[in-house]
């Protein structure tokens, strides 16, 4: 059986009322070869600390100025070591 790697890739700023959301949804997920990389672009809010507490699947959080959400995309495809890559805004 092929077992793809997939990077999940959500990026936010200001998000603390959808991320908790967003990141139980994706630690839902059955399929079992899954990173997740949450893009933060320097959010005023408590996007970052809830980010900090609901994610439980490998990958990374990083809290980074960004010009857009395209932006921190571009950038975040650095940090993804998936096969496939899927993106989320939130």
């Amino acid at each position: 059986m092929n077992n793809k790697k997939i990077s999940i890739i959500t990026v936010c700023k200001n998000a603390e009322k959808t991320i908790a959301k967003t990141i139980n949804s994706i630690n839902n997920q059955t399929y079992n070869n899954i990173e997740h990389i949450v893009i933060d672009g320097k959010s005023k809010d408590s996007t970052y600390n809830i980010a900090r507490e609901k994610k439980i699947l490998p990958g990374l959080i990083k809290s980074e100025k960004d010009i857009s959400a395209e932006d921190a995309m571009n950038k975040s495809i650095k940090y993804s070591t998936g096969e496939i890559i899927f993106f989320f805004k939130c």
